[in-house]
Formats: C-alpha cells, sequence, structure tokens
C-alpha cells in the first residue's frame, strides 16, 4: 500500500503544483517591476567576442534587465568582419557568460537563414549550409528537415536558443534585392513556403531551438531594401503574402514573428507594418487570431531611422502591438540605445502614449515563450 500512497501523494502534488503554475502564468506581472518589463522588451545586438571587450552589455543585461541579445559576424558601421562570433568554443564561452548574467533566460538570436544569410561560417569552423531557395528548388521535405537538424544540433551545442527564420516570405519578386535576390525565400508558391517552413520549425522544435516567421506582412514583392530607406509595396504587395502566415498560425508552431519596414497605402497611409496598429493589431493579431510574440526587424534600419524619431518609432511599435524591440546596433552603433529605451518607454507612460496594460501584455507573451527554453 506504501508505494500506491506515495503515488497519489506525488500526483496531488504535481496537479497542485499545475494549478499553482497555471496561477503564474496568468499573473506574471505581479511583483515585477516596471525595469523588469521594460528591459524583457529590448533586444540588441553589441560589440565584442567576450563580456569583457564590451562597455555596456553587462549593464544592460545586470541593470536594465535586458531580455535578449542578437548575434552577428559582420560590423557594418566598422566594416570588418569582427563582431561577436570568432570559433564555436569562443562563441559557446560568450553565450554561457551572457546567460550567467541575466535572472531570467536570455533570448540568443541569431540570422542562421543559411546560404547568404548565415552568420555561422565555414572559415570560422561552423558547417555549411544552403539557402532556402536551394532547398525549395529540391522541394524534396527530407532534404529541409536534414539541413534543418544540421542547424538545429549546431544552434542547440553552441547555446544560441532562437533562430531568427525561417523567412516565409513569398518568392513573387526575385528581383527583390533583399529576399529573392539574396536567396531566402523557399518559393513563390505560398504552399510550398508553408510546407517546408513547418518542417523547418518542427526540427528546430526538437532541440528545443525558437523560430522566427519573417517578414510579416510579406517583404517578397518588394524592389527595394528597407536597411536603405522606407519601401513602398503598395502597388506590388498580394494577399497569398499572408498564407504561410495563415496556416503556420493555425498549425500552432509559432513562436515569434517579426515585422517588416515596408509600407502599403491601403493598409496604413501614414506608416510601414513595424509602426502601424492596422498591420500589427488589426491584420496579424485581430485578422489571423495570432496572440503570441511579435518582435520588430531592426528598428535602426533606414526605412525608420531615416524617418522617424527614436521616441516616435517606439511609440508606434508599442501601439501597433510590437512586444520585443529590436536594437541591431549593426546600422549604426549605439552603446546607450538600452537607457535611452528606458527612458523614452517610461517618458511615453507618463506622458499616457502608452499604456501599462501594453508593456504588461508583452511582458506576458515574452516571459510565456521564454518557458519553452
Amino acid at each position: 500500500m506504501k508505494p500506491l500512497i506515495l503515488s497519489l501523494a506525488l500526483l496531488f502534488t504535481f496537479a497542485g503544483s499545475a494549478c499553482s503554475q497555471q496561477d503564474t502564468n496568468e499573473s506574471h506581472t505581479e511583483d515585477v517591476s516596471l525595469n523588469k518589463k521594460i528591459g524583457e522588451m529590448l533586444n540588441i545586438g553589441f560589440r565584442g567576442m567576450t563580456i569583457a571587450d564590451t562597455n555596456h552589455i553587462v549593464r544592460d543585461i545586470t541593470k536594465y534587465h535586458l531580455g535578449g541579445v542578437t548575434l552577428f559576424d559582420y560590423d557594418v558601421p566598422l566594416g570588418k568582419a569582427e563582431r561577436n562570433i570568432k570559433s564555436p568554443e569562443q562563441l559557446k564561452t560568450l553565450i554561457n557568460d551572457l546567460q550567467s548574467l541575466s535572472e531570467t533566460p536570455l533570448i540568443v538570436a541569431i540570422d542562421q537563414e543559411g546560404g547568404k544569410v548565415a552568420r555561422l561560417k565555414p572559415n570560422r569552423g561552423f558547417p555549411a549550409s544552403v539557402s532556402a531557395q536551394y532547398l525549395g528548388q529540391l522541394n524534396n521535405l527530407d532534404s529541409t528537415r536534414y539541413y534543418a537538424r544540421q542547424t538545429a544540433e549546431m544552434l542547440s551545442d553552441l547555446g544560441i536558443n532562437t533562430n531568427l527564420a525561417p523567412v516565409v516570405d513569398v518568392n513573387t519578386n526575385p528581383d527583390n534585392p533583399v529576399i529573392g535576390g539574396l536567396e531566402r525565400s523557399f518559393s513563390s508558391d505560398p504552399q510550398e513556403v508553408t510546407n517546408h517552413a513547418k518542417t523547418y520549425i518542427k526540427v528546430l522544435h526538437e532541440h528545443d531551438i525558437l523560430t522566427t516567421l519573417k517578414h510579416f506582412p510579406g517583404h517578397g514583392s518588394s524592389e527595394k531594401d528597407s536597411h536603405l530607406g522606407v519601401v513602398d509595396v503598395t502597388d506590388t504587395w498580394s494577399a497569398n503574402e499572408l498564407i504561410p502566415y495563415r496556416e503556420l498560425i493555425d498549425s500552432g508552431l509559432v513562436d515569434l514573428i517579426m515585422t517588416a519596414h515596408i509600407y502599403n497605402a491601403r493598409w496604413d497611409s501614414s506608416y510601414p507594418a513595424t509602426l502601424s496598429k492596422p498591420v500589427i493589431t488589426g491584420m496579424l493579431r485581430d485578422s489571423l487570431s495570432y496572440d503570441g510574440v511579435v518582435i520588430s526587424d531592426d528598428l535602426m534600419m533606414g526605412a525608420i531611422r531615416k524617418e522617424y524619431g527614436l521616441k516616435t518609432a517606439i511609440r508606434q511599435a508599442i501601439n501597433a502591438g510590437v512586444d520585443i524591440l529590436s536594437f541591431a546596433n549593426n546600422s549604426v552603433y549605439d552603446p546607450e540605445i538600452v537607457p535611452k529605451a528606458n527612458r523614452l518607454i517610461k517618458e511615453l507612460l507618463k506622458e499616457g502614449e502608452i499604456s501599462e496594460d501594453q508593456i504588461d501584455q508583452s511582458y506576458n507573451r515574452i516571459i510565456t515563450v521564454k518557458e519553452e527554453l
């Protein structure tokens, strides 16, 4: 009888713990400081191959409760292939050291799409990768599964827990300089994009890697690069570009969705998608029923930086429904971006331009997805 009693006791203990965890999930924001909530909403890039190489990332994590970082192999402002990545051993140490500074798991993100967009390259000791276009042309899901597993095992071994992939842009314009031209799209057929993305995501999930669909609501038809300035897709975008998002959201596989800095007068006559409430809240959250984490594309890119001030960009992104504000520090470099963002969000709250309820909603979504880590 004693084993049975023990088993029942453990069962009730587990059930009580599960209920307690459910209560916690429903009120993540209780007893959490505003600084902590704001910190979780920020993801930044930084210079340094060790934490001793940088004068701000330690401060940003320990003082401002930074929620995530994005790693790069190339420093654009300096024009040097020296940033965060030298070798597998060095990178693993850097990530471990970063995580040791944080009270909650950091989102450690990277653009490891494969092919021309891969931060982890063979010349630094990492496996060669292939592009989404290559996999789409093969159109063999076993091949997609094979290369996804290679990526997942590598990321898992390094401690990278979030891949800013797969790209689910539909290749409607093969001459697109930032999507088709870089072989980042699986296909011009939205169903094939969906099938390959679904396979890719499932494999990364098997290795506990979060994935990121990008770039919502579809960058495939653009004719310019939003790194450089505003990209208008009013006359080129089509509703077919939403098909992969709709099907993947309905499948329950989506962890994060990244916004696009593209403008379409039919969506919003004033702001690009990243800063648009009709797009992020109206189209993505309401029409497509997505209640997961939305992460912005880099708010330092030309499409945002050249057109809007930092305060306006932060206000509009949060009001649009963006949860994580990305500052890659790789178009321009600002070591003070985290203190600045913290101060501006507090100012916007005080001025009534954003609400604390919006901050709480974003914090809850972020902590919920971090529980998967």
